[in-house]
Order: C-alpha cells, then structure tokens, then sequence
C-alpha cells in the first residue's frame, strides 16, 4: 500500500459514509447548500455568467447534469464549472480563513453533477458537501504560511480537494480516487495575481475552473487514467514546490472525529472576506450616531498588513468593476457611509460610479496594525475610529463579523438572503419549493429533483 498521504485522505473518503456524520454536520451541509444555490441564483443574473453560458452552450457536450437558472442538460465537466461560477461569482458565498482562505461551498457543484450521473440522492450530496469542506479547510490549515502570503491563490488547493468530492460520488476505489488528486492537482496551480491590483472577471473563475479540473480527473480515473500518487507530500509536489514550512498532520489527523463544515463561516455580505468586520463596525457606528456622509470627515480603519496590501492598494481608491469594487475596502466602507447597507445592489455600475459614494473614497485610511496581526487568525479583529467635520471622534474594535460561525447567520437570515437572490430567477412559489426540499434534501432520491427546482419559471 502506497504511504503518501493521498492514500490516507483517499482511503478515508472512499469509506465515509452518510451515517458516520454527526447531525450538526448534516444541519451545516443543508445550511451551505441552500445558501450556495441562493448564490447561483443570484449568479446566474451576472454578465460573467451570460459570457461563460455562451461558450459553453458552443462547446459542452449533452450529458445528465442540470444547469441551475437555464435547467440545460451538460455533461458533467462542463455543468460542473457553470454551476460554480454561478456559486462564486458575486463573491456572496461561503469563507474560511486559517493560514489561507477559501470558498469550500465551490466544490459543491462537483458533487452535483457527479452525483446526477450516478443517479443518487441527498443523503450522497450532503455526504459530497461535507466531504468537500473536511478537506479544503485542512488544507487552509496546513501551510505556514499560508500560500496566499507565497504569491498562490487558494484555487490552487481545490484542484487537490474537488477530485476528492467527485470521485466519491462516481463511487471510486479509492486507488482510483488518489490518481484523480494526482490528475488534477498536478497541472491546476493557480496564480495570486487574479486578485492582486486591478481585479478582472477571473478572480471569481479560478476556484470554478479548479472544481471542473477535478470532475475532468474523477472521469479520467474512473476509465484507468494515473496520476501521480506523491503530488502533496514527494518529489516536486505541492511541499517541495510550495515552502517552507507545512504541517501535514493536519491534512489526516481526528478524521471523522469532528467535522470542519462546523467550523465554516457563511457571508452576510458579496464582498472579500477582510471586509466583512470593517463593513460591520462601519455600519454599527454610522447607526448609533446617526452620521450622514456629510458628517464623515475621515475613517481609519486598523486591519492585518494582507487588508491593506490587497484592499486598499491605489486601484481600490478608483474602483472601476464590480471585481475590483468587491475587494476594495475604500469601496465599500463608502458604500456603507452613503447607502447604510453593502448588497449586491451597492456593486451595480452606476452605484460605483455614484458621485456621493466616490466622495467618500478619499476618507478611508486603511492602517496595517501589527497588534491584529499577532491575533489573526483566531480573531478577525479590526479597529475603526470616525473623525466627524464637528469635531468628534467615534469608534470601535470588533473581533469577528456576522456569518462567522461564532455569529452565525440564523436559518431565516439564509432563507432571506436566498428569496432576495432568487428574485427574477424563480417565482416566489417555486423558491418556497426549492427551499422546502433543500431542508429535507436528505430524504430526496434523486438530486435531479432537486436541480430540477432550480430551473427559472419567470
């Protein structure tokens, strides 16, 4: 028996079956499952989407796997990619952020398709979902640092988690599901600077593409396809390639004893993830003290060195894309002054281009704060203090933002959250329908069923 680490992580999720979750878990996976299809929803509405459906519509094959919105019938691969750019193309889903950060809800469009062909039911699904978490939030917790600090973007580490998940669902041995890691994670690494400076249409298609690299490995492996079993831990594989420093033991340890999905944060907002605790005690303090935009004379906002590198960088004072407004803190701390909420209505053309949201621009000051550093990740801790044009001076710390699992988004907050983005997808009964079989998705037979639901009546 092989010794490198792919085995282990193969072997575990060939055997996982749906009664070895605990019933928290099963919660979570429904919980992410609901608010991931919210997002296509949404995402199947945004000219990324139209652009990616075009091509596909050239270029996919028919096969048994359903397209959320349009309900066209693709082949796996390429239902695969356009269900998650649908998912991670408002940036709306959900993050995890250890040593790297990540989206695991991406890699649930893998689980879908794979899972249609098969013929299987929701208890498989939820079995796909939570596999898909366990694996991409351990590796988000393996490198020190993580390598989103070495230049790599975390679509680097799904191209070695969604083979995993599409594999278990196309019912792999798991020889066969180590040769898919191998396949996919051997030619998919993904480079940092798709969400570095000037953002473009790719930085949500990367981690898409990565879930389509490993249904494309999963199919490859299923006919006898090889792949190189020591891709993480060998010669020239993701360690040797990617140090310094990984602990691997994480990657293996206490599998099956506690479940990462846990531990997943879900986004109250469709903005990058160091946003998120900022945008929150921006808003807290502009309410309490009533502040309009002309009461603001300047915002400092005290954050990691990574926030004001990547966030605040002098293509953020001029956002000129949703992409680009979604990663740039001036952006949307403006936005939350002007327009009290950050939706996905504030990223809409002519609300970037707004004259009293870009007034506001040159008012945030984003400082790198050493003393936050030394608490991230545990803590997401940012400061904000508000100088007023009379004089005053308002401000707060918040160690973490709605939506992480230590202020978790309540079940009727996710369900408005999906009705705002299925609006102009789906009539309001077909969405209560869709709901309704996702909270029971475990007593569903067929995930057709499901997919089937997320089909547009408008």
């Amino acid at each position: 028996m092989s010794e490198t680490i792919t085995a282990t992580m193969s072997q575990w999720a060939a055997n996982l079956q749906y009664e070895d979750i605990g019933e928290r878990a099963i919660q979570e996976a429904r919980r992410y499952l609901l608010d991931s299809i919210g997002c296509a929803l949404g995402g199947y509405q945004q000219e990324d989407v139209e652009i990616a459906l075009d091509v596909l519509d050239e270029v996919a094959g028919p096969g048994p796997a359903t397209v959320i919105g349009s309900g066209s019938k693709f082949d796996v691969v390429s239902a695969a990619l356009a269900n998650a750019l649908m998912v991670r193309v408002m940036d709306y889903n959900d993050i995890y952020w250890q040593q790297d950060p990540s989206h695991p809800s991406d890699i649930i469009p893998a689980a879908l398709a794979c899972a249609e062909r098969q013929g299987k039911g929701g208890r498989e699904l939820i079995l796909g979902i939570v596999l898909g978490h366990e694996f991409e939030m351990r590796l988000c917790e393996a490198a020190f640092p993580g390598i989103r600090e070495r230049g790599w973007h975390h679509g680097t580490l799904t191209a070695f988690v969604s083979p995993i998940v599409a594999g278990r669902m196309l019912d792999l041995p798991w020889e066969k599901i180590q040769h898919a890691i191998g396949i996919s994670a051997s030619h998919s690494g993904t480079l940092g600077a798709v969400t570095a400076g000037k953002l473009t249409m790719m930085k949500n298609t990367v981690d898409p593409m990565a879930t389509e690299a490993g249904v494309m490995a999963a199919l490859l492996a299923e006919k006898g396809y090889t792949g190189p079993e020591h891709v993480i831990d060998g010669k020239e594989g993701l360690v040797h390639c990617m140090g310094p420093e990984w602990k691997l033991e994480i990657l293996t340890d206490g599998l099956g004893d506690s479940w990462r999905i846990e531990r997943c944060g879900m986004k109250y907002f469709p903005t990058e993830a160091l946003t998120h605790a900022p945008i929150s005690a921006v808003l807290q303090l502009v309410e309490e003290n009533d502040l309009v935009p002309e009461d603001v004379a300047k915002i400092r906002i005290r954050s990691l060195a990574r926030a004001a590198d990547i966030l605040a960088d002098p293509t953020k004072y001029d956002p000129r894309s949703k992409e680009t407004a979604d990663h740039s803190l001036p952006y949307v701390i403006a936005a939350a002054v002007v327009e009290r909420k950050v939706t996905p209505a504030q990223f809409e053309p002519d609300k970037i281009m707004d004259p009293r949201i870009r007034e506001q621009l040159h008012k945030v000051e984003v400082i790198a704060d050493p003393e936050i550093e030394k608490v991230f990740p545990e803590l997401q801790r940012v400061g904000v203090t508000i100088d007023t044009t009379d004089g005053r001076q308002v401000g707060m710390e918040l160690d973490y933002p709605k939506g992480d699992p230590r202020n978790p988004l309540t079940e009727d907050e996710i369900e408005g959250k999906f009705d705002a983005l299925a609006e102009g997808v789906l009539s309001r009964d077909k969405a209560r329908r869709l709901k309704e079989a996702v909270w029971r998705v475990d007593e569903l037979d067929s995930v057709t069923e499901l997919l089937e639901l997320c089909t547009t009546d408008l």
